[in-house]
């Protein structure tokens, strides 16, 4: 009897594997959605400092809570859910200091001091419009505009249907025009 390499194997089954102790599967789990975490958390936290440290926690706390995972085919959501909550708590943490080191950037010596300045606060601007909007917005307003999802992905990874993701979608972009009307 031939056995199918891990690696072939779907994330229901790695899932129950890795449940039950198999460090291997749940290794496969982690190469196949970091670059997702990845691309997402970077959009999300808009910083490469933070993107390691919060996909690895994604990890250890998917590890730790793997029994409670109901719907081992739904690997991929749930990991996003976790990483979601992660960039969240991140974010929020930021706004209880300011950062020093972002201030100590150098501008690029090709581009004109003004245009750096602009494009840095046109992303503080976004950064601080994204934060502002309620969680379920963000999250589809990041998957659709930045990661580019279509609307079914998006209701399947978020267990929504999709006429609630095009609801959620619809506020979240009125949201984004008003809150960034200075940027216009």
């Amino acid at each position: 009897m031939q056995h199918q390499p891990l690696v072939d194997l779907d994330d229901a089954v790695l899932a129950g594997r890795a449940s039950d102790g198999d460090v291997r599967a749940f290794e496969v789990l982690i190469r196949r959605y970091t670059p997702l975490l990845r691309a997402y958390a970077r959009r999300t936290l808009d910083s490469t400092d933070e993107l390691d440290d919060v996909v690895q926690e994604t990890f250890i706390t998917a590890w730790s809570r793997l029994d409670a995972l109901e719907d081992r085919a739904r690997v991929k959501s749930w990991l996003m859910r976790i990483l979601s909550r992660k960039c969240i708590d991140r974010i929020r943490a930021r706004r209880d200091h300011d950062d020093v080191t972002e201030l100590e950037v150098a501008a690029p010596s090709h581009d004109a001091p003004d245009r750096v300045a602009e494009a840095r606060s046109r992303e503080e601007a976004v950064e601080v419009a994204l934060a502002s909007l309620p969680d379920e917005q963000r999250r589809c307003w990041i998957m659709k505009e930045v990661l580019e999802y279509r609307y079914e992905d998006i209701a399947e990874e978020l267990g929504l249907p999709a006429s609630t993701v095009r609801g959620l979608l619809a506020r979240a972009r009125k949201n984004m025009i008003r809150l960034m009307e200075g940027w216009r």
